[in-house]
């Protein structure tokens, strides 16, 4: 419901009072006296308050330049693109053009938003039906005409230090072929080392011109597997450097996201921030940069205690796996104290037992073997595979034991004492046992029965298969 106050406004607004028809167009924007924001009735609005400027005359020159002032500012935060299908369209695109001529403080904002709605590839579909408006209520000037109007707009707005700069530099770069410059420049710089040409290149849009610039002033190591910035770099080149490796970064860059994280653990570095760097490694982690899954991974580990994991050290040992597949040395290291390996079955004591197992499943129709018994056969398979205690080996939930890293044994369920056990995959053997297994035991946990009856069945399959397939 309407407060009193906008009722207020409406009335005097509809009696012809510019300021209050100023007012509710403000408030159709703003969203003030809890009025929906409604763009086209704001410059509905506008329109009569410039109908009833023309009808009225104003004694008091500074009130009149007060109200244009505050017209101005409010035409130009009117997003032009919205309200197309207003009858007030046609006022509000001859007000835009004469704002973006006229050399106002509003100008650049009635030039940017003329640009876009007139340039943007993602408005192709506004522009279509505007190039037939135009046709139709503008038929002198052509829409063609329009856009080269509205590129010099943009290009100006470029060069310029407005808060519409950036957006128009993006807007270049997507209008922007992909043409013989880029690589031109870029082909400068990696045979002559033109810094010019580098710096060009980075401003044109090129990911790896911004990345190289922003190495270049931060001047990291040649290295890329220690990328550490040098101590005596000043702040100013840090704070240029973050800049372009920011770019970079949005681009989807690691080695740029990797870098960031560097500069901002650099003490003299202004923007210092401990957290953005570990954010910015998070990022580099998960574009696949190898020291920054490895950092990523010892970070999480030297935080176990405090996580709240359900399996302590799941993710650091993940992190940390990733790093070592990429071929980090420290990450061997670190990936031998979070997981347990078994490489080798032979040494297990179930080895006897799971080969006697193999060779029932393997001849399963000739022996007759039933389902339980099936089941029990694949746990002793996966207990020498990864060396699983008695209890581990009858408790454990077979299709739950296999992460992409590693085996996740964790039988508190039943035994809260003890403790769950990581334990890496480390043979192509490890991983066909556990999709055999996963396979078999597919929708049958209940089909086992409880802890007395997995023991009782247990014993009988050891003895069955010690009979039937030892050798004397």
């Amino acid at each position: 419901m309407a407060s009193r106050e906008f009722l207020k406004i409406l009335k005097s607004a509809r009696l012809g009072d510019v300021s209050a028809q100023q007012q509710l167009a403000s408030a159709y924007l703003t969203g003030a006296f809890n009025t929906p924001i409604q763009p086209a009735n704001a410059l509905i609005w506008l329109e009569k308050s410039t109908i009833s400027i023309a009808n009225q005359v104003l004694s008091n020159s500074s009130s009149s330049n007060t109200n244009n002032s505050l017209f101005l500012d409010q035409v130009s935060a009117i997003p032009l693109a919205d309200t197309f299908h207003s009858p007030a369209f046609g006022f509000g695109w001859r007000t835009f053009w004469e704002i973006a001529e006229a050399n106002t403080p509003f100008s650049a904002a009635a030039q940017w938003q003329l640009a876009d709605l007139l340039l943007n590839p993602l408005k192709k579909t506004l522009q279509i039906e505007l190039a037939r408006w135009l046709e139709l209520h503008q038929p002198n000037i052509g829409f063609s005409e329009r856009q080269e109007k509205a590129k010099n707009y943009l290009f100006a707005l470029a060069q310029s230090d407005s808060v519409f700069t950036p957006q128009a530099k993006e807007l270049l770069i997507k209008l922007q072929p992909k043409n013989e410059a880029l690589s031109s420049l870029w082909s400068a710089w990696l045979a002559d080392k033109n810094e010019d040409a580098l710096i060009q290149a980075a401003e044109l849009g090129l990911t790896a011109a911004k990345l190289t610039l922003g190495l270049q002033l931060a001047q990291l190591d040649e290295s890329p597997a220690s990328k550490n910035i040098t101590g005596n770099k000043s702040n100013a080149s840090l704070k240029k450097a973050a800049h372009w490796l920011e770019l970079a970064a949005k681009d989807g860059d690691r080695d740029a996201w990797y870098a960031l994280g560097e500069i901002y653990r650099r003490p003299q570095f202004s923007g210092y921030n401990a957290k953005e760097s570990d954010r910015c490694f998070e990022n580099a982690a998960d574009l696949g940069h190898p020291q920054a899954q490895f950092r990523r991974g010892a970070n999480l580990w030297r935080k176990r205690e405090k996580l709240q994991e359900n399996v302590r050290g799941l993710q650091a040992s993940y992190w940390v796996w990733q790093a070592h597949q990429q071929g980090v040395p420290e990450a061997g290291e670190l990936l031998g104290k979070i997981l347990e390996s078994t490489p080798h079955p032979k040494k297990n004591d179930w080895y006897a037992l799971a080969s006697f197992a193999e060779q029932a499943l393997e001849n399963h129709a000739e022996h007759k073997i039933e389902e339980e018994w099936g089941l029990l056969c694949h746990r002793l398979i996966i207990a020498n595979q990864f060396n699983l205690s008695k209890a581990e080996l009858l408790l454990c939930e077979v299709g739950q034991l296999q992460h992409e890293h590693c085996v996740v044994v964790d039988i508190r369920y039943e035994l809260p004492k003890i403790l769950p056990r990581l334990i890496q995959i480390d043979t192509i053997k490890q991983r066909r046992s556990l999709l055999a297994a996963g396979k078999a035991f597919a929708g049958t946990e209940s089909e086992e029965g409880n802890l007395r009856q997995r023991r009782y069945r247990f014993d009988r399959v050891c003895a069955w298969l010690n009979e039937t397939f030892a050798v004397a």
